[in-house]
């Protein structure tokens, strides 16, 4: 049964992922072909320039011929070439990725520790200090936009203390993991309490509600009446069944922040995937865009997939067909 589920999710993410490719072509590509021929060419490119781009581009031929050679390039790995020099994107993408992808599954561990830590509490204390404490942490981090916490952070952890002449923190910057583990976690702690403390602000508001849905039901109940303890019926039974909304949430944010972080990426001066993007937008080079919106639509979909399994082991109500 678990074979047969997994199998029906894998033809359903390839088809998803189908669907995204031929919109991500329709909105980027199957414009004017003599307009994308002169964006590649060039500001100061000739009619001859123009129409060897053309050719090389393959857009002298139909449009379910270069969608097909789309689906090509993409199966073997290539997004095509950037129109600003003229550079493979996908090359682009990975010295940009590794980047992302170390700033988002750094935070998201932190503010699910965070978040789901300060959610329990409040939760299993309602109407008290804790609780409050809680909520004031929740408000306080959900109404702080993101560039505003990470420049204080940096006004505070790196500004101040570097005038006490205490060097913890650098202002921006990205070592590689596989150069130094340490200064790779030392450049990117700030990055990640930025995006961690406003994320788990969001966890936080769920897991309480969540789980206090959860202590109110019938099954809650019969487990206190069994004379279990407090401790196994709260995170034994409750929790585990109130991390659904959570799963979902992370799949989310996860799938959505993998396509690039853009505030914390710009603040931080992280070149990952964010910034990548937003300096294409600017200048029009479609081909990393367009890349970019497809990774981000794949991850989305990918890690909703991950969600739909994780459910079925998580919650027992929930059932594998």
């Amino acid at each position: 049964m678990i074979l047969t589920f997994l199998f029906r999710r894998i033809v359903y993410l390839v088809l998803v992922v189908l669907l995204i490719t031929l919109a991500t072509f329709v909105t980027f590509f199957a414009g004017s072909a003599g307009s994308l021929a002169a964006r590649f060419a060039g500001k100061q490119a000739g009619p001859a320039a123009i129409k060897n781009a053309e050719i090389r581009l393959g857009l002298i031929h139909g449009f379910w011929y270069q969608y097909w050679h789309y689906l090509v390039d993409l199966a073997h790995g290539s997004f095509g070439l950037d129109f600003q020099n003229q550079e493979p994107v996908m090359r682009e993408i990975s010295r940009a990725f590794p980047v992302t992808a170390s700033l988002v599954v750094g935070a998201a561990i932190l503010w699910l520790i965070i978040g789901i830590s300060i959610g329990i509490m409040s939760a299993t204390h309602p109407r008290t200090v804790r609780d409050r404490a809680g909520t004031l942490f929740a408000l306080t981090f959900l109404s702080m936009p993101l560039f505003v916490l990470g420049v204080l952070l940096l006004l505070v952890l790196f500004y101040y203390l570097t005038e006490a002449g205490l060097h913890w923190f650098p202002a921006a910057g990205y070592v590689p993991l596989t150069q130094s583990p340490v200064q790779w976690a030392v450049h990117l702690i700030l990055p990640w309490f930025t995006l961690a403390l406003a994320q788990a602000a969001v966890y936080t508001r769920l897991i309480r509600s969540s789980l206090l849905d959860t202590l109110g039901e019938d099954y809650i109940r019969t487990a206190r009446a069994k004379g279990l303890s407090r401790r196994t019926v709260i995170y034994k039974h409750g929790v585990r069944a109130a991390l659904t909304p959570i799963i979902t949430q992370l799949g989310i944010d996860v799938g959505t922040l993998l396509a690039g972080a853009i505030v914390t990426e710009r603040v931080f001066g992280l070149t990952g995937l964010g910034e990548l993007s937003l300096d294409a937008l600017f200048n029009g080079d479609l081909p990393v865009v367009a890349a970019v919106v497809l990774l981000a639509a794949v991850f989305i979909v990918f890690m909703n997939t991950v969600v739909d399994v994780v459910y079925a082991l998580l919650d027992p109500r929930v059932r594998i067909s």
